[in-house]
């Protein structure tokens, strides 16, 4: 019934990529004007409206980079309960911030961070500092054409590429699949550990690479331990028992196919990408004795559960040739 719902606004969708290329027309002909800095900035971002692996990347950086560069990072700050912009510091929380920035924010202290709408904005914030960053970050801010990116990396999910997608409401895609040929890499996320040579050609070919662009896989690395506040628990041993599992992400389906590989029990409560949970659906937590939710919903949750558990999440290349190119566009360099 949806699907059917989705074609029957194909019009719309329509509608929506003329109203998107014509935004993209202005800025192209610089009638909208994009500013772009000298310090190093890089936007990690995708064309869908998530699902891609954003927060893993951008930690990626950061751990990579962290040890030879100040890091600034700048995000819109998505369902944050707080209106302009806001420099993170000890006394924020993921009201404050949004629940990816203040993961950021948690993991990674020595960050400066600033959410604001206009990115534009947020990175002259960080660079009046005293301590200005050296390299900046952007998250998700590829569609936000008001910067204008010195490296622009886009994601795209193995098995839901943005070749086969349709713009909104039709499909997930909320820009126009041509603007891809603006980033200088394409990572394909969520990939198979063990995918071929072959299918990879065949992929790239799918996406239409430019000369001037390099598509890489990476996969997602689950944690060997579970992770709570007090303590931290092997995975195998956590799946040894029945537990509640709990999402509010883009695409839950990776981990659980992954959990159920593992050969867990559970029960599977989801909800709308960055949900905020009511009193009511908290209450029915806790009835649950285990819980077992993913990192960004945990920052949402740490406080009003006592006893919840997290699963870590981190990119990781298909192997060290994929991750040299990466590291080539990117020209920075990294952790060794």
């Amino acid at each position: 019934m949806i699907q059917l719902l989705r074609y029957m606004l194909f019009p719309f969708a329509v509608l929506y990529g003329i109203v998107v290329r014509v935004r993209h027309l202005a800025y192209d002909k610089r009638v909208l004007k994009s500013v772009q800095f000298e310090i190093p900035t890089i936007c990690v971002g995708n064309v869908s409206v998530g699902g891609t692996g954003k927060t893993p990347m951008v930690e990626y950086l950061i751990r990579n980079l962290q040890e030879n560069y100040k890091i600034g990072v700048v995000s819109r700050g998505y369902k944050r309960k707080t209106k302009g912009l806001v420099m993170a510091d000890t006394t924020s929380t993921v009201y404050d911030l949004g629940d990816e920035p203040f993961q950021f924010w948690k993991k990674y202290p020595k960050i400066s961070l600033v959410v604001n709408a206009d990115r534009a904005s947020g990175i002259s914030h960080l660079l009046a500092l005293p301590q200005p960053p050296e390299v900046i970050l952007l998250d998700d801010a590829f569609q936000h054409r008001k910067v204008e990116a010195k490296i622009n990396v886009v994601l795209t999910a193995y098995g839901n590429l943005f070749t086969d997608d349709w713009l909104l409401p039709t499909g997930n895609l909320r820009d126009v699949v041509s603007r891809v040929q603006q980033a200088d890499v394409i990572v394909v996320t969520k990939c198979s550990p063990h995918i071929s040579q072959q299918e990879r050609k065949k992929i790239a070919t799918q996406i239409r690479q430019k000369e001037h662009q390099s598509v890489v896989f990476a996969t997602i690395a689950y944690g060997e331990k579970v992770i709570s506040a007090n303590q931290s628990v092997y995975l195998e041993e956590f799946i040894k028992l029945p537990f509640l599992l709990v999402t509010g992400i883009a695409n839950p389906i990776p981990l659980l196919n992954f959990l159920n590989k593992c050969g867990a029990t559970f029960e599977h409560l989801n909800f709308a990408d960055h949900h905020h949970f009511s009193e009511t659906e908290i209450e029915k937590l806790k009835q649950s004795p285990r819980v077992l939710t993913t990192e960004k919903d945990y920052v949402r949750l740490e406080s009003r559960l006592s006893d919840i558990f997290y699963l870590p999440i981190e990119t990781v290349f298909i192997d060290k040739t994929e991750e040299a190119t990466f590291w080539k566009i990117l020209d920075l360099q990294r952790k060794s």
